[in-house]
């Protein structure tokens, strides 16, 4: 029998305790009530999906949202970050809003705020309308220019009962995965040509906080993923490789929105358009910063003994840089190393980088790939990450809430339902849930907090 961890240290009184989904990964209903087809739709119907799951299924949320919503309740969360699906709003990208499709949201809305549970939905999580991919999706600058259209769709009509919205989701991953290697939706393969994908993600996000505010949205922020670089030799191509990949990843993105500048000229250079411009938008003020954090990196000199690897996905060796294996005693189901001290240290990152400029922030994502019902380990891993937030506060940094991620099991991308990263699980034969261990140890955890014990 396992030892019982110790309680964790009191976070701040009004700390706000949730989790997470997205609609590709949880809602199926693909063609339900006039919803379009999306690009990520498009590329699994392509074989993409390595074990062949149903993401047109998923998880069945869209028909059993009540009953997850009824999990959140138990559990004792104050908020659930959920995503709106692009395509189910605006099936053809741009043109007629499908009622029918806000309707499902206006409903979840509603289940939300009748169980005290805060709604914080996220306006982009990848599933871009495939009208638009096949368009030149993020490529093309009008993309973002429809984007803030849909933002201000969903805000007249949900702006009223959700207090707190979150535009992008991990813009970094969409570029490198989705257009620069190509493992992603929607499969491009241009290396740093993909550079105008960043460029008018980060156009659209700026675009749609204006939207939202004109619609009388509050309280808007990001997802954005942070991950601490290390250095994993000596030389001066090392050192080169690191910083290279640790200005991509961490902030190509993080800088325009929170600065008004790209953190080279380099970059800046390559992206299109009118560029100073459109950093005018892009930095338009927030009201809270999302840090979506994992694992640390170890980056150096290409070679061949890297990795050659970018979450779980194959890095051309043509790349200035290499990745390698970071030490850790523990790894998830997915391979990722296990370091909940690296969520402090970028944290700290963050408010030593931005000072002032940093507003507020929530951990919009944190959680692990682990199988079977008795998780203890995802409750090791929790707890851990948990004490290194609590030391990051500790340390200054202004965190105002925790959204683990994900409240049930999910279509986890190109992996399908092999990496289960839920609280809950999921049976995709029959779609019953099951709470784990770690849905009483978070419940629990939670009730102490409100409790002050």
């Amino acid at each position: 029998m396992s030892t019982p961890l110790p309680p964790l240290p009191a976070f701040p009184p009004g700390f706000l305790w949730g989790a997470s989904a997205s609609a590709f990964q949880t809602e199926g209903a693909a063609d339900t009530d006039g919803k379009g087809p999306s690009g990520w739709d498009a590329f699994a119907a392509q074989g993409r999906i390595k074990d062949g799951a149903d993401a047109s299924r998923a998880t069945g949320f869209h028909a059993r949202y009540r009953e997850d919503v009824a999990l959140l309740a138990g559990l004792g969360a104050d908020a659930f970050r959920f995503s709106v699906s692009w395509p189910r709003v605006v099936p053809g990208g741009s043109g007629p809003v499908n009622t029918a499709g806000l309707d499902f949201y206006d409903r979840l809305v509603d289940e939300l705020c009748a169980h005290g549970i805060t709604p914080a939905p996220t306006l982009y999580h990848w599933d871009t309308p495939l009208p638009l991919d096949e368009a030149g999706g993020w490529l093309n600058r009008d993309t973002a220019a429809r984007f803030a259209e849909y933002a201000s769709a969903v805000a007249e009509r949900l702006a009223d009962r959700v207090p707190m919205w979150i535009t992008i989701n991990e813009p970094a991953e969409v570029t490198l995965l989705g257009y620069a290697l190509g493992e992603h939706a929607p499969g491009r393969q241009l290396l740093f040509d993909a550079l105008p994908a960043a460029h008018h993600q980060l156009l659209a996000h700026g675009l749609a906080v204006q939207a939202l505010r004109a619609a009388g949205a509050a309280n808007i922020g990001t997802a954005v993923s942070h991950s601490p670089v290390r250095t994993a030799g000596t030389s001066e191509e090392d050192r080169f490789g690191a910083e290279l990949y640790d200005t991509i990843t961490n902030w190509m993105f993080a800088d325009p929105i929170l600065t008004g500048r790209y953190p080279d000229e380099n970059f800046a250079a390559l992206m299109p358009g009118p560029v100073a411009e459109d950093l005018e938008v892009i930095s338009s003020p927030l009201d809270w910063y999302g840090v979506n954090y994992y694992q640390p990196m170890l980056v150096g000199a290409p070679s061949n003994d890297a990795l050659g690897d970018f979450a779980g996905v194959g890095l051309p060796t043509e790349l200035p840089f290499g990745v390698r294996e970071i030490e850790s005693e523990q790894r998830t189901d997915f391979g990722w190393a296990v370091v909940p001290d690296g969520l402090r240290e970028q944290l700290v990152l963050l408010k030593d980088r931005f000072g002032d400029r940093l507003p507020p922030v929530y951990i919009t994502e944190n959680g692990c790939s682990y199988d079977g019902l008795d998780d203890r380990r995802r409750i090791d891993f929790l707890d851990g990450h948990l004490r290194s937030l609590h030391q990051a506060i500790d340390a200054g940094v202004d965190v105002r809430g925790y959204f683990t991620w994900s409240l049930t099991d999910n279509i986890e991308w190109v992996e399908g339902a092999a990496q289960r990263f839920g609280l809950v699980h999921i049976d995709y034969e029959t779609l019953e849930r099951t709470p784990k261990a770690s849905y009483a140890w978070y419940r629990d955890a939670i009730a102490a907090q409100k409790s002050g014990h």
